[in-house]
């Protein structure tokens, strides 16, 4: 195993507008928290290297690997509804590209690595509890088989970062696909640089979507490129709500072209289940309330369409109509994608008029009577196979009779279903987890790790979330609902 980062830098060989060409700013005394050990081997990398001081100097940015051609991407976006014409990564530098075991090639980016020229005064540092909070979700996310950033390490620098109060400061490191945004289309098309834009197009398709068995990549590459996105955020979406997971700041910078789910910051799970939830503290109106998602995902897709509009035809009329082809197979791609979802939540195999009402009745009566999310699926795994397991369910719900009005309908159709009820209910298992990444537990590793420099809790939590869809028997506690169903907790930005 070679000792150095085999770096292939495609981004870097982009114009220079794209991108600042700046170096990491060396922190006092970094210490490794946690590697990644099985991603390193995925990416081709030696984890004892990387865990050695002089790997834990580079993932900290106080040296360089050989190869490597730091740079903060350039880009743009709509925060909130509101248009912000230059942003960029202001506190994170990408690396540079990998190719992993795979094949496939990834970005290695430092967030929190100090400023950058689109830091907007910001110091470009992370402090410690962001840190582990993406640590943790962005690596359940990956065990729950949702396309995700992952987490490769985390270090703390040995200095304090200014907040609210004075907080340990931490580097992450962060692997992707790729980091390229929606916004990153956005800040070509506001300067009305088609060059720009169109570079920026043939890189996206060359590295995702193009293939030999592609031909309408071909034949209208930048059509294919919005329908490629689309079509993956669509699923991505889908996938969100099924684990009643809540990005909790969906704005086009934080909306990846590669389809995976990026920038951790005020996410959050659902605990008791509410659509209107919305756990950032800086979302007052629930504009990316669980609910409300799909909704904001099509949004921000319409923004990316308008970006990509130069390119899809010369003709304005014929580019509009491109895009509105391509916008309008969002519904059905998200509809198949959650539905389908719900439908194996329930241990349907099969596709029946009826499922949508069925698995909707269920959600409302859900809402209303306070039922934990996550619990209440798992439940229904057990009970699929026993129904004495009926008594754990009933006691979610405020009023146990409209489990059981409702569990009468599911049961008539699961009697309808090919195949063994033991068999069922091990596939409703594989996709209905036991564990997410609850909040009250990331709270609490947050809180020993910050406040005693202990992160045994950190680690504990680590390994259970691996392994989301098992019976952990001794662990059991870690799946419990917090008192309250996690009613008026908030989650912060950590900028």
């Amino acid at each position: 195993m070679t000792t150095r980062i085999r770096f292939d830098n495609s981004y870097a060989r982009l114009p220079d507008r794209f991108f600042a060409r700046v170096a990491p700013t060396p922190v006092a005394a970094p210490r490794l928290i946690h590697l990644n050990r099985r991603l390193a081997l995925d990416l081709g990398l030696d984890p004892d290297w990387l865990a050695s001081p002089e790997g834990a100097e580079i993932l900290a940015g106080n040296r360089l690997a050989e190869g490597s051609e730091p740079i903060a991407t350039a880009y743009a976006g709509h925060q909130f509804g509101h248009f912000v014409p230059q942003l960029g990564d202001g506190r994170a530098i990408l690396l540079g590209e990998v190719v992993g075991r795979d094949g496939a090639r990834r970005d290695i980016q430092l967030k929190g690595s100090g400023p950058t020229p689109f830091s907007r005064r910001g110091d470009g540092r992370a402090a410690l509890g962001p840190v582990l909070r993406e640590y943790l979700v962005s690596e359940a996310m990956a065990a729950l088989g949702i396309p995700t950033t992952r987490a490769l390490a985390a270090v703390a620098t040995g200095e304090r970062v200014i907040r609210e109060t004075l907080l340990p400061g931490a580097v992450l490191t962060r692997v992707a696909a790729s980091h390229v945004r929606v916004g990153t289309f956005q800040f070509f098309a506001a300067r009305g640089d088609v060059a720009g834009l169109r570079a920026l197009a043939d890189h996206v398709l060359a590295r995702h979507v193009l293939a030999p068995h592609a031909p309408e990549a071909a034949e209208s590459p930048y059509r294919a490129l919005l329908a490629h996105v689309v079509a993956r955020q669509a699923e991505l979406v889908a996938r969100w709500l099924l684990v009643g997971f809540i990005h909790g700041v969906m704005n086009t910078d934080n909306m990846a072209i590669s389809g995976e789910t990026i920038d951790y910051g005020p996410c959050a799970f659902l605990d008791a289940y509410d659509p209107g939830t919305a756990f950032s503290s800086i979302d007052q109106h629930g504009r990316y309330a669980y609910g409300a998602q799909p909704q904001m995902a099509l949004w921000n897709l319409s923004r990316l369409a308008e970006a990509l509009l130069p390119l899809l035809a010369s003709d304005e009329a014929q580019a509009v109509a491109e895009a509105e082809d391509a916008l309008g197979r969002f519904g059905p791609h998200f509809e198949a994608a959650f539905h389908g979802g719900l439908n194996r939540k329930l241990g349907l195999a099969t596709l029946r008029a009826g499922d949508a009402a069925l698995a909707g009745d269920l959600l409302k009566r859900m809402a209303e009577n306070q039922a934990d999310f996550t619990l209440t699926f798992r439940g229904l795994s057990a009970a699929a196979e026993n129904p004495e397991a009926d008594a754990a369910l009933r006691s979610l719900f405020v009023d146990p009779t409209a489990y059981d009005a409702w569990a009468v309908s599911w049961r008539r159709r699961l009697a309808e279903e090919p195949g063994e009820a033991g068999a069922r209910a091990a596939a409703m298992r594989a996709v209905n987890p036991i564990f997410i990444p609850r909040n009250h537990r990331i709270e609490e590793v947050i809180e020993a790790a910050v406040e005693a420099s202990d992160f045994a809790p950190f680690e504990t939590l680590l390994a259970v979330l691996s392994r989301p869809y098992d019976d952990q028997p001794d662990l059991a506690r870690y799946a419990e609902a917090p008192e309250g169903g996690g009613v008026g907790y908030r989650t912060f930005c950590g900028t």
